[in-house]
């Protein structure tokens, strides 16, 4: 399961109101070699019934931990879309079919920024494919390095991509590795040893 807030670092936002993501909801799509991509802000009355049945994949939940009833998915999505805007919940739309479910969120305001050296403005990613034919063939790598680059291009100040896949989820870090991300280290969250991975900035154009 991802590491959502849990008020451990809720201090880091006292008095602040500005908009955490740089206007993430307003991000135009990118070309990817797979086709045309974009992340759309999730809306829990439009896409609650695509997520839930995710969540609910073997393959998804032995990582996400999500399976269950729809309402666990919808408490899930609840806790980003009501909170300060740290965690922003995507769909993944390629060549118009949402296809792929994102959480982009603020790693230095997040428990993760406990567990590593942290940088201000690190940015994470978590990610999951639906459909399982679309897992395995390379789909992965190119949106990670598109959503990435995206990350990079609009959040300037913004030096690193994290992620912190589970450590025992190989295609999950061969599609990291393959997007340009280095793996820096392995890190003991609560609930999973994570393999703690990086994309620089300055090595965006060599990785």
């Amino acid at each position: 399961m991802d590491l959502l807030t849990d008020g451990t670092t809720g201090g880091l936002l006292a008095g602040t109101t500005d908009d955490l993501l740089d206007g993430l909801p307003s991000w135009p799509p990118v070309r990817t070699p797979v086709g045309t991509f974009r992340l759309a802000p999730v809306r829990i009355e439009r896409d609650l019934p695509l997520v839930h049945a995710w969540m609910n994949d073997p393959a998804v939940a032995e990582f996400w931990e999500l399976a269950g009833p729809r309402h666990r998915t919808a408490d899930h999505l609840r806790a980003q879309l009501d909170g300060d805007g740290r965690s922003v919940p995507c769909l993944g739309v390629l060549d118009g079919t949402p296809m792929s479910y994102w959480e982009i969120y603020r790693a230095d305001l997040d428990p993760l920024a406990l567990h590593y050296p942290v940088l201000p403005h690190d940015t994470g990613i978590h990610l999951l494919l639906g459909a399982a034919g679309d897992r395995g063939r390379g789909l992965g790598s190119a949106l990670l390095r598109a959503v990435a680059d995206l990350v990079l291009d609009r959040r300037p100040a913004c030096a690193r991509v994290v992620a912190e896949p589970d450590h025992r989820n190989t295609p999950s870090l061969a599609a990291f590795l393959g997007a340009g991300f280095r793996y820096a280290a392995e890190v003991d969250l609560p609930g999973k040893l994570a393999a703690l991975m990086i994309r620089d900035r300055v090595l965006r154009d060599v990785l």
